[in-house]
């Protein structure tokens, strides 16, 4: 049986690097995008980056990260139905079983007094990561969702 895979990919880094060396301590395959996965590498742990798990890159100064199919049928797909886990095989995508995703602040920068120039407070409109949040409760019996790092101590 294949290890349990990881997608961490969080604004907020707080307790992240505890929680990848529990879950990688646990035998869980850890992945990642961009800063998350510096995080994770500069405490020492494995990491394989979505864009090598999807095979493409991030696009659009990060704009495009995890919205791929390799990402969200990982997640989407329903272990306990033979159907779905085949189409996951012959696509050649691996399951997703456990997301931690945080947002982007958007509430804190616009409330920022001065006012955050409109071309920041566009980039702080997360699309990547409420999707992922909704795929990952759409199969809450197959895929554990985390969004606060208050929420680490209790998988661990």
């Amino acid at each position: 049986m294949a290890s349990p895979r990881a997608l961490l990919s969080v604004w907020d880094k707080s307790g992240i690097e505890t929680l990848g060396q529990a879950l990688a301590g646990m035998g869980w395959e850890l992945l990642s995008t961009g800063g998350t996965a510096r995080s994770l590498r500069e405490a020492g742990l494995e990491v394989t980056e979505v864009s090598e798990a999807t095979g493409h890159p991030e696009v659009f100064d990060g704009r495009v990260k995890t919205l791929h199919p390799a990402v969200h049928g990982g997640i989407l797909a329903r272990r306990e139905r033979e159907d779905d886990m085949s189409a996951l095989g012959e696509l050649g995508y691996l399951p997703i079983d456990l997301v931690c995703v945080n947002l982007y602040p958007f509430e804190a920068v616009a409330a920022r007094d001065p006012p955050a120039p409109i071309d920041e407070l566009i980039e702080m409109i997360d699309i990547g990561g409420p999707t992922m949040i909704r795929s990952a409760a759409k199969n809450h019996q197959d895929v554990l969702v985390l969004t606060h790092s208050d929420q680490y101590p209790g998988v661990l």
